[in-house]
């Protein structure tokens, strides 16, 4: 006779631990909230920097964004919607408002001057 295994598999268990802990999926960029200030310099270092080098002062594998000809407007929607096999597309990852100050962050860089967070 064979007894019933009652034991729980460790994927219900793992969820289960979540759910006690209070643990949720991230929300989506439009619905988070954070008390910390959007630190626009080092998401620029850290996630654009790789491409555009130098907080976007000087062009790498991306085009160099300082003193870029381009409208706001442009660099807005390029940020959100990428452009298919050159760049990402950052529409999920950040608000609007968010990139509005990433926007700001690269019209503010200079040449020989340490780039800061725009002001709000």
């Amino acid at each position: 006779m064979k007894s019933g295994n009652t034991a729980p598999r460790p994927a219900v268990v793992l969820i289960g631990a979540l759910i006690a802990l209070g643990v949720t999926a991230p929300a989506p960029a439009d619905e988070a909230k954070s008390d910390k200030p959007f630190d626009v310099k080092a998401t620029f270092r850290n996630i654009c920097g790789f491409c555009h080098e130098d907080y976007g002062r000087k062009a790498s594998k991306g085009p160099q964004l300082m003193s870029s000809e381009r409208n706001d407007e442009f660099l807005f929607n390029r940020i959100k919607n990428g452009l298919p096999g050159r760049m990402a597309a950052f529409g999920s990852a950040f608000t609007d408002d968010q990139i509005r100050q990433i926007v700001k962050f690269i019209r503010s860089l200079k040449v020989g001057e340490e780039p800061r967070n725009p002001s709000t």
